[in-house]
């Protein structure tokens, strides 16, 4: 068979690697494909937004089976295209991978199916979102010192109240003479200020747990956490004033903060049967101890001991067998892979998002375990026939570290060269997959082309190991080992955990 990967990240890496191991595969494209890819599959010069282009080129050469990676092409409806032209293709069609392009559909349809999930309001313009947030309760008590004819107490419920008051506090048709200040006293402690600017701060630095999400696809980075007002009116301005995320800024949605452990779950479906693939768990901060800004994911390892055999089998029940039912209801049938990212809190798994494809990185450290045949199991969920399909998994844990362009996910430099890859790759249980590279020639004659940086994460360096420790060991050893300048990664992924195998 030949099989085409579209896509040019460490997911479709990581999947042409496996397909490639496939006794029945005879040739593996990947359009476009990366550095990495090169060296273990043939490239195709077609990028993933390039439908049409993707589609001629999969007739022209006779592809039996085409796997889309990103989510892009399946919201544009890739699969219905190739699905016209007789093509087979694996994937959702594009009314049912609006789970994913839309945050306010999924949000809605969890609603009507009753799928446990995060108290939400949507929004379509700023202002309102702005009301929304200065309308939460903050409980800060306001008194005017000096000579003001404000002499009340203001016991301000939210922080548009509290923000009303230090106005009027501060007026200068209020005062009765010099040195009037604005005392605020939050949650026992007093301060007093001069200036509305520094008062104004002192309310918007008041806490909230709330999360500003885009509507549609962001590349993973319109997702705000914000735990003080500031941070949340930012996070408006940004999606819905500034427009960073273009369209996908057009409605809004913001959530209660649900608080608990995250891990996510990825399951193949036909629309009918649900196999859940192993359980893994990733890092989206950008730093060490879960600081910084959300990235798409600086590691991962797997199996994740949270996600115990109970838990899994709730998670099927109360989410994933409910989201496809819903789907099939809304006459939006679900064929490909269902992403689950959940919280585990108190009450019990929440879903935080789906995504309709494979994670990343989740999908490397999930598919370094993977023992059964990648293909077959694919062709089960192309064909309906999934309910005779059983997956074999390594026993053994993997732990994946993404080594990502310094200034990672701000502005970074390209065309870094990266070295020593080759030696990397041949140590034993260890994978290297291209994220971010091309190849580029070297300007030394009779030299292979050149591995340089081409995106924001780079590499995923990939190992198992026995236990958790030795393959997070593994990985860090192949990490130390790529000679990558600029190159930065996390120090903690898979660190401190408990590491018994689970599901």
């Amino acid at each position: 068979m030949k099989v085409l990967v579209i896509g040019k990240g460490g997911r479709e890496h990581a999947l042409c690697w496996k397909l490639k191991q496939s006794p029945r595969v005879t040739a593996v494209f990947c359009a476009p494909g990366n550095a990495g890819t090169a060296l273990d599959v043939q490239n195709v010069a077609i990028e993933a937004h390039d439908l049409r282009g993707l589609a001629q080129f999969a007739r022209r050469e006779g592809i039996d089976l085409t796997v889309v990676g990103p989510e892009e092409p399946l919201t544009k409806g890739i699969v219905d295209l190739f699905q016209r032209e007789g093509l087979r293709i694996f994937g959702p069609r594009r009314d049912a991978a609006e789970l994913e392009g839309s945050k306010v559909f999924a949000k809605e349809l969890m609603r009507q199916a009753g799928i446990p999930t995060a108290d939400y309001r949507i929004f379509r313009s700023a202002p309102d979102a702005e009301h929304y947030v200065l309308s939460r309760e903050v409980a800060l008590v306001i008194r005017s010192r000096g000579r003001s004819t404000i002499r009340n107490t203001i016991h301000a419920r939210t922080a548009a109240e509290a923000l009303d008051a230090v106005e009027r506090i501060l007026d200068p048709r209020e005062m009765m003479g010099p040195g009037v200040q604005v005392e605020i006293e939050d949650r026992g402690t007093r301060k007093a200020y001069s200036s509305v600017v520094e008062a104004r701060d002192a309310v918007l630095s008041c806490p909230v747990g709330l999360v500003v999400k885009a509507d549609g696809l962001a590349a993973g980075k319109g997702v705000y956490v914000c735990g003080t007002v500031r941070e949340a009116l930012t996070a408006i301005d940004q999606v819905m004033i500034r427009r960073v995320y273009g369209q996908a800024g057009d409605r809004l949605l913001i959530e209660e903060r649900l608080d608990g452990r995250e891990t996510s779950i990825l399951a193949l479906t036909d629309g009918r049967t649900i196999v859940p693939l192993a359980s893994s768990q990733d890092y989206k901060r950008a730093l060490d101890g879960d600081q910084g800004p959300n990235t798409g994911g600086m590691g991962a390892f797997s199996p994740t001991p949270m996600v115990t055999p109970e838990l899994m089998q709730q998670v099927e029940r109360e989410i994933l067998v409910p989201v496809v039912h819903a789907l099939k209801r809304a006459r939006r049938p679900f064929r490909g892979v269902l992403y689950a990212g959940l919280m585990l809190t108190n009450q019990g798994p929440k879903v935080l998002e789906f995504n309709v494809r494979f994670g990343d990185p989740e999908t490397q450290v999930i598919l370094m375990r993977l023992k059964s045949d990648l293909l077959d199991a694919i062709e089960a969920v192309v064909d309906e026939r999934l309910d005779s399909t059983a997956l074999e998994w390594d026993s053994r844990p993997s732990v994946t570290v993404v080594m990502a362009a310094e200034g990672y996910p701000g502005p970074y430099e390209r065309n870094r060269v990266i070295q020593n890859l080759p030696q990397v790759d041949a140590m034993k249980d260890v994978k290297v997959f291209h994220a971010g590279t091309k190849p580029r020639p070297d300007p030394e004659p009779g030299r292979g082309p050149r591995v340089v940086s081409d995106g924001g994460r780079v590499l995923n360096v990939t190992a198992l190991g026995d236990d958790l420790a030795a393959a997070r060991d593994r990985a860090y050893q192949a990490v130390r080992a790529v000679r990558f300048p600029g190159g930065i990664y996390r120090r903690d992924i898979a660190e401190g955990i408990d590491a018994t195998p689970t599901a």
